[in-house]
């Protein structure tokens, strides 16, 4: 069984590389993007045959280690 987890910064939380990349596609002509917010996908093959226990046991996963959650979500997505 795969998992995808998808981690982005809260918001309110400021992003300067989602800044660098509004202002680099702006700078290479793409005007009509208004803002950027950049984050990272973990993909994990699991062992686990049971979607419920799963989707706990990658959530602890991303409460103790994937993600700060002071100032990041994450959202699971078992595949």
């Amino acid at each position: 069984m795969k998992a995808k987890v998808t981690i982005m910064l809260k918001n309110g939380v400021l992003d300067p590389q989602g800044e660098a990349i509004r202002h680099a596609l702006g700078m290479l002509g793409f005007s009509g993007v208004n803002g950027v917010r950049q984050g990272k996908v973990i993909e994990l093959d699991l062992a686990a045959e049971d979607r419920a226990a799963a989707e706990a046991e990658v959530g602890r996963m991303c409460e103790t280690l994937l993600a700060n959650t002071v100032i990041e979500s994450w959202r699971v997505e078992i595949l």
